[in-house]
């Protein structure tokens, strides 16, 4: 597995016109176009994907929920103020634990018009059940583009989770150019969403519906769920000439006992992930239980960003003995869930030790997420994209999906 350092980034780029990328969802989620790749190109509807999936597949999505992250305030000046949560800092960083937060917290964010917030606290009023509230926000230091800002409110009973949902706006990519309107409340979230904690969307996710998942079950396919909170780093294209010198962002991740215990066993079900972000769980997965094997001491369970290509000069182990090992981590510390952080940047040279197959959208040019799309397809992803922009799919988080994989079913 060759570390992808090296690489420049101006090799994943292509011409994505701006009226390509999808600014609204469809009428109906299902109704999106299918684009399915094994060694050739078919063109379907997503309404129809349980018909290119084989009987006892096992899909694993990401359950996390979009929180409504932009606060919007106004300085007595009439200045506008955007704040951005990104992630939280006290009294926890455990972001599910962060929702739950009551009265007062310090979250990592960004500022929008920052220059004309000198110093001092803003105030929002808002209505919840009827009744008012306020939000306070506080500066209290900055780091680069990022700020920290302890938030406080009133009532002090609220959560966090409850403030965001009645004071913030739904952020949108920021390639999408428009303002969140009360439709995206519902069409950024895909229809499983569970925990509070992303800033983005999971938008492989967005496609299914009732519909989509009764044809899974009369397949009998399975569906199970991962926890990946997605930061905002996600959006961020790579600038850097080469891999090395690039930051990937760190997520949050959260897997219960029962699906590990399921992905050891599972030996003759194809693992068909949703989204890039299910992918980036479940491969960090393999390397964190492989961390802990040679690193039996290391009390962090945290996979860095080139961790997975350093551990795979050492003897690879099965999918079992790597899994085994978080078991044996989470029996000792008698947990049904297990936590962790995965920086894992999958690119051209990676090779995939859990999935068969994935589901995803079509991505920026120089992203990451693109790097991973061309780690499963080699050279081929070009292809495939030009044949997209060729055919009139739709790009990016409100576009058309895709299902890729490579061996026969």
């Amino acid at each position: 597995m060759q570390k992808p350092d090296q690489l420049s980034i101006e090799n994943y780029n292509y011409e994505l016109p701006s009226n390509r990328i999808a600014q609204y969802p469809l009428a109906n989620r299902d109704e999106s176009k299918l684009l399915v790749y094994n060694n050739s190109i078919h063109s379907s509807n997503f309404k129809n994907l349980a018909d290119f999936l084989p009987e006892n597949a096992l899909l694993i999505f990401n359950n996390t929920r979009v929180v409504q992250a932009r606060l919007n305030f106004q300085k007595i000046s009439g200045a506008q103020i955007e704040i951005f949560c990104l992630e939280p800092v006290e009294p926890t960083r455990e972001i599910q634990e962060a929702f739950l937060q009551k009265e007062t917290a310090v979250w990592k964010c960004l500022v929008g018009n920052r220059k004309k917030w000198k110093s001092g606290v803003l105030k929002m009023d808002f209505l919840v059940q009827g009744r008012s509230a306020h939000l306070l926000a506080e500066r209290l230091s900055d780091e680069g583009e990022i700020s920290f800002i302890r938030l406080s409110w009133n009532p002090a009973n609220l959560t966090f989770s409850e403030v965001l949902e009645q004071s913030g706006k739904i952020p949108l990519p920021p390639y999408m150019h428009r303002k969140a309107d009360d439709s995206d409340r519902q069409r950024y979230q895909t229809i499983y969403a569970k925990y509070d904690g992303s800033v983005a969307a999971p938008t492989a996710g967005l496609h299914f519906t009732p519909f989509v998942f009764e044809q899974l079950k009369n397949k009998n396919i399975r569906t199970e769920y991962v926890t990946l909170h997605v930061g905002a780093g996600t959006f961020k294209p790579v600038s850097e000439e080469k891999l090395a010198d690039h930051q990937m962002h760190s997520e949050q991740i959260v897997v219960n006992r029962k699906l590990i215990e399921q992905l050891m066993n599972n030996d003759h079900q194809k693992l068909i992930a949703v989204g890039t972000t299910s992918i980036r769980t479940l491969e960090s997965l393999f390397w964190i239980g492989t961390k802990m094997h040679y690193f039996p001491n290391e009390t962090s369970s945290i996979l860095n960003q080139w961790e997975a290509y350093e551990l795979a000069q050492k003897p690879l182990l099965t999918k079992r003995e790597s899994l085994q090992e978080i078991l044996n981590f989470m029996l000792q510390s008698k947990s049904e869930i297990f936590y962790s952080e995965t920086q894992i940047l999958i690119g051209p040279g990676y090779e995939f030790k859990l999935i068969d197959g994935m589901i995803t959208n079509f991505h920026q040019p120089k992203s990451t997420l693109l790097l991973l799309i061309s780690a499963y397809l080699g050279e081929f992803w070009k292809t495939i994209y030009d044949y997209a922009l060729a055919n009139d799919y739709r790009f990016l988080s409100y576009g058309d999906s895709c299902l890729f994989f490579t061996q026969k079913w």
